[in-house]
Formats: structure tokens, C-alpha cells, sequence
């Protein structure tokens, strides 16, 4: 049985350095180290073997598999050189050639409109202030002076996240504005305050060409002594020349938000029609970009601070709005529709 296996290797050993390519290769290792080869019927027929025999035999096996298994993976790295060399020799690379020019990535437009309007508020001496998508009931409604039967409350309004609790009220939600973050400072900071709150805000309503259920906003807030809706619009006026340049018209017309009194809308022109009328400005010739106004006295004091020492003004930016009538763009979905020919414009 030992001559056996010694004979078996030999054999296996010439007809190996013959193999010129990986099908015979294949064949070799099928013939020789298969499941129905001679080397492993040698191994299962072991136990019938007299017991003087199965020790030197089984381990003469063993080995020989363990050669064959190595002259099998020697064969098959040369085997693999050989065919690199032939396939070099045959497709020459010129190193000296320029790579494969690869697109650049740029900042979403968006966000792109958040630092700017970041620089403008920080040059007039605003603060960035942040907080939470997901908002209690409390900060995004009741500290704004915004009453439990408000439409804004309804489920078809709002996306509320937390269960529903025995009461059937809900006590979480998505905010629904950046103003929640307005009701976090007054409760936290000490005037003088003057910050910019942006941030991801979530309506649950249909979505066309101006509205989506997701949008960027920033509101902005100042507290201090002695300030008047003349400190509002000048701040607002200025923001307005800066990113809008001086030759864009701009209207200031009476609104009501809970939180401010009085409360102010202020509109630009329509860049695509230039005031004329058109599908993005409803055929008004202006589009609303912010909502503003004096903070009602009830909102400073829910978050201790004195309304007959201080006063304050607020305003809310839809950022979308922004770039839309800057570019003339007219739908605000081209912004999230992963379009790259309409994202590398900017």
C-alpha cells in the first residue's frame, strides 16, 4: 500500500509539471484529489486495514495529500504569472496618459442658500441657535401662543409621532416650523438676544409647485429694550438688499401670526414675470418669503422675560423661496428630485 501511494505520487508529480493551461489543471486535481480518486479510496479504506498497518499507511496518505495539495497551489500561481506576462505583453499602458476625469461634488443649492444667508445675519451681529426635528407639543404650539383648538393642531396638518394617550392627545410631533427652537431661546437665553434658528421643518399637505411636506426655514429673533417694528423692517429691508440686490421690489402687508402683534408678511417680486403674473406667483406678481412681527408679550413671558422691560421682534424664511425667485425657478420639487442636470447649474 505504501509503494502504492509513493508510485501515485510520482505519477501524479510528471503529468503535473506537463499541465500548461488551468482546464488541465482542473483535470489534474478532479483525478487525483476528487472525491473518487485513488489517494482518497487509500484514506476511506483505512479502517479495514490489519491495525499494524493503518498507522504507517494513514500517515503516508496523509501526506502525500498534503504534496499534492502544495504542488497544486504552485502550479496554479505560475500558471496565473505566465498569463499576466502574455496579457501585459499584449495590451501596452502609456502611464504618462491623464486619468479618467471624474465629476466634482458641489454643495446642494440649498444649502448653499443657508450659508449665505448665515453671512448675512452674522454680519449684523446674529447667532446661530438649533434644536430638535422632533418637538413637544409645548414648544411648537403652546409657548407660542398657539390655543389647543387651532387648525394647525389637527392630524391633517401636522405629523404627530407620539401614541396617542389615554387622554387622546398627542404630545410629540415632526415641528412644524423653526419658531419651536424661538420658544426653546426666550426659555434658556437672557436678553439681549439676537440669533437666526434654521433647520428641517414638516407640514403634512399636499405637494405642487410651492409646497412639499419637508422644507428648509429659518426664523430669526431679537430681544432687547426699546426695539420697534422700525428694527424689523430695516433688519429685513437690508437682508432683502443684500441677497435680492438693490433693484428687487419688496412689499411689507399686514398679517396675523399667534405669536407676533402686529404681524407683517413681506413679499419680493416675481423674478419669472417681473410682477406681471405667472403659475409660480399665482398671478399676483409677488411671492410671500417670510412671515414677521412684534412677539406678543404672553410668548416672552411664558419664557421669563419681563415684556414690559423688553420687547422683541421675530420672523420665519422659507429658504426654497429664496433661490426660486432668485433663479426664476418655478417648481420648488426640482430641489429634491435628484435630478444632477438641474443640481450642477449651481
Amino acid at each position: 500500500m505504501i509503494r502504492q501511494l509513493d508510485e501515485l505520487k510520482t505519477r501524479a508529480f510528471q503529468e503535473l509539471d506537463s499541465i500548461k493551461d488551468g482546464k488541465e489543471l482542473e483535470a489534474w486535481r478532479v483525478h487525483y484529489l476528487g472525491k473518487k480518486s485513488t489517494l482518497t479510496s487509500i484514506l476511506r479504506s483505512l479502517a479495514t486495514l490489519p491495525v499494524a498497518e493503518r498507522k504507517p499507511v494513514g500517515a503516508r496518505a496523509n501526506q502525500v495529500k498534503v504534496d499534492l495539495e502544495s504542488g497544486l497551489k504552485e502550479k496554479q500561481a505560475a500558471l496565473r504569472a505566465v498569463q499576466f506576462v502574455s496579457g501585459t505583453g499584449r495590451e501596452i499602458v502609456d502611464i504618462s496618459l491623464p486619468g479618467r476625469p471624474l465629476p466634482n461634488g458641489r454643495r446642494h443649492p440649498i444649502i448653499q442658500t443657508l450659508d449665505e444667508i448665515y453671512d448675512i445675519f452674522a454680519s449684523m451681529g446674529f447667532q446661530i441657535q438649533e434644536g430638535p426635528d422632533v418637538e413637544w407639543d409645548y414648544y411648537n404650539f403652546e409657548a407660542l401662543n398657539i390655543p389647543a383648538e387651532h387648525p394647525s393642531r389637527d392630524t391633517m396638518s401636522t405629523c404627530w409621532v407620539e401614541p396617542k394617550a389615554a387622554s387622546g392627545e398627542y404630545n410629540m410631533l415632526l415641528r412644524t416650523h423653526t419658531t419651536a427652537v424661538t420658544a426653546r431661546v426666550i426659555e434658556k437665553m437672557a436678553p439681549p438676544i439676537r440669533v437666526i434658528e434654521p433647520g428641517r421643518v414638516y407640514r403634512y399637505e399636499a405637494t405642487d409647485a410651492t409646497h412639499i411636506p419637508m422644507f428648509y426655514q429659518i426664523d430669526g429673533l431679537a430681544v432687547d429694550r426699546g426695539i420697534t417694528l422700525a428694527d424689523l423692517k430695516g433688519t429685513l429691508y437690508e437682508f432683502a438688499r443684500r441677497f435680492f440686490g438693490e433693484e428687487r421690489k419688496v412689499r411689507f402687508r399686514c398679517d396675523f401670526f399667534p405669536f407676533v402683534e402686529p404681524g407683517v408678511e413681506m413679499a419680493i417680486e416675481c423674478l419669472t414675470c417681473n410682477g406681471k403674473g405667472c403659475r409660480l406667483c399665482g398671478n399676483s406678481g409677488w411671492i410671500e418669503i417670510l412671515g414677521a412681527g412684534m412677539t406678543y408679550p404672553e410668548v416672552l413671558r411664558r419664557g421669563g422675560i419681563d415684556p414690559d422691560v423688553y420687547s422683541s421682534f421675530a420672523f420665519g424664511i422659507g429658504i426654497e423661496r429664496l433661490p426660486m425667485l432668485r433663479y426664476g425657478i418655478d417648481d420648488i420639487r426640482l430641489f429634491y428630485g435628484n435630478d444632477l442636470r438641474f443640481l450642477r447649474q449651481f
